[in-house]
């Protein structure tokens, strides 16, 4: 077959069995280092799971069809090439990304920099592709696709100047940048919105101050949470405006006075992480620890994370609310492009979130909240409010999960942050037999333009009807 030179965006069929994929460029003084690297998608345009990831630090694809095949000088050169045998790769794979990263410095410091497509039987070079780059420090050379049931390559050459983390959130994962010697992404403390003057309410000694005479520190309907005097002022006086929101929104939907255990999951795929460094999900605990406040006055609600798998989190105690955002509002994180650092070490009570992945599996966090619910019972019904940017695609298993939970004391809220796939969870308020509708779904574009008001309203519209329901169905 005779090499085809390629210009940006150009696509040709690829007839070989085997191919080997070579980055190219002139090294020399002032010359970053380049490492070239492969991504395998299904056909959501994601990665599975960490594994899906081939580079220097991680060579071989648990399927073998993907390999790191390392660097070599051609002449005042250099080459690092990944090796691609297309019988063995597993069916959900259709997309192979051919990625490379520059350390110490951008890809325009780099000349010389091409693409080559070769027939690892004969070494014949089926395809080039030239590349021009400025500030980039993460690029995407190219990429081999599933086409009606035959294998194509595609010049793309786009850089990233946000770098790597720019790169990876494309396709729903997350890594460290250059210098980040954190083992996660944590989110920084939200800012502290602007607030009418409000006096906080004065401390008290005792927790329950209705119940033991003390002076009403909250507006009538609003329940004083055990630790709520411990929090910041300003962090005071959020929650006691939100908690009265969610009084409001209660009594308007017939609900005063209800008492719940409330259960927080939230979304922790590599999709997520802008979400998280922008402080958006810190802010949603915040503000969904005034449901659990006013729902239930013992302080605590317990909660979950998930991506690939799930993890149980401390209870979150309302007095420890700012430490519990310190330690527990992180994604994980995956060192693909970085060289091998130091990482530091987690804290007490801390999920090593790498065990959580960056997958979207929502059925099993959700089996195991109902296992725990099981185990675990309670007097009063229970909220589970589960957050997540979507990428929804276990929709058989989901529904399977959510049909079987409905003879459960359990009301799951599924909120959706975004503009983005979020399958079986869309349809499940019209689902039929079942005894009771016992989910809720709604999406928003940006939940941080959401007012508290708006927010509680809707999160909050459906649980009651659903507690009616299933006291005359005999679930609670």
């Amino acid at each position: 077959m005779t090499s085809s030179a390629l210009s940006k965006g150009a696509n040709l069929p690829v007839e070989a069995a085997e191919v080997r994929v070579e980055l190219c460029w002139s090294a020399g003084p002032g010359v970053p280092d380049v490492d070239a690297s492969a991504l395998l998608l299904t056909a959501d345009g994601r990665v599975r799971d960490d594994g899906d990831f081939v580079f220097y630090n991680q060579p071989h694809h648990t399927s073998g069809a993907v390999t790191h095949l390392g660097k070599q000088q051609t002449g005042a050169g250099m080459a690092d090439t990944v090796g691609v045998r297309f019988g063995a790769l597993e069916a959900a794979v259709e997309r192979i990304v051919l990625c490379a990263s520059a350390d110490g410095g951008t890809f325009g410091q780099v000349p010389g920099l091409t693409l080559r497509l070769l027939d690892a039987g004969t070494s014949a070079e089926l395809a080039r592709f030239e590349m021009a780059a400025g500030t980039e420090t993460a690029f995407i050379g190219g990429e081999l696709y599933l086409r009606q049931g035959k294998w194509k390559f595609r010049a793309v050459g786009q850089g990233y100047a946000s770098g790597l983390a720019g790169l990876a959130t494309d396709f729903g994962i997350t890594v460290d940048e250059e210098g980040d010697t954190a083992a996660t992404v944590t989110s920084p403390a939200p800012a502290s919105p602007s607030y009418p003057q409000v006096t906080p309410p004065p401390p008290v000694q005792s927790p329950y101050p209705y119940r033991q005479g003390g002076p009403p520190a909250m507006p009538a309907g609003v329940r004083l949470t055990k630790g709520e005097e411990k929090l910041p002022v300003d962090m005071r006086k959020r929650l006691s405006l939100r908690k009265e929101q969610v009084a409001v929104s209660l009594r308007k939907h017939g609900a005063e006075g209800v008492t719940a255990r409330v259960i927080l999951v939230l979304d922790a795929s590599g999709s997520m992480s802008f979400l998280y460094s922008r402080g958006v999900v810190a802010d949603v605990v915040e503000r969904m620890a005034a449901v659990a406040a006013q729902l239930d006055d013992d302080g605590e609600m317990q909660a979950w994370t998930f991506a690939s798998n799930p993890a149980r989190l401390p209870d979150l105690l309302l007095g420890e609310l700012p430490e519990w955002l310190r330690l527990h509002v992180r994604v994980g994180q995956l060192s693909l492009f970085g060289r091998k650092k130091t990482k530091r070490g987690m804290e007490p009570g801390q999920v090593d979130m790498r065990t959580v992945g960056i997958q979207n599996e929502e059925q099993k966090v959700i089996a195991e909240v109902r296992a725990f619910v099981r185990e675990n019972p309670a007097a009063a019904p229970t909220l589970v409010l589960f957050f997540s940017d979507g990428g929804v695609y276990r929709n058989a298993q989901i529904e399977q999960q959510l049909r079987e939970a409905v003879d459960e004391p359990i009301f799951w809220q599924f909120v959706g942050l975004g503009k983005s796939n979020y399958g079986v969870l869309e349809r499940l308020d019209t689902l039929t037999g079942r005894r009771v509708d016992n989910v809720g779904f709604f999406a928003v574009d940006d939940i941080s333009t959401v007012p508290d008001a708006e927010l509680y309203d809707r999160l909050l519209s459906e649980f009651p009807s659903w507690i009616t329901a299933a006291g005359r169905a005999g679930i609670l």
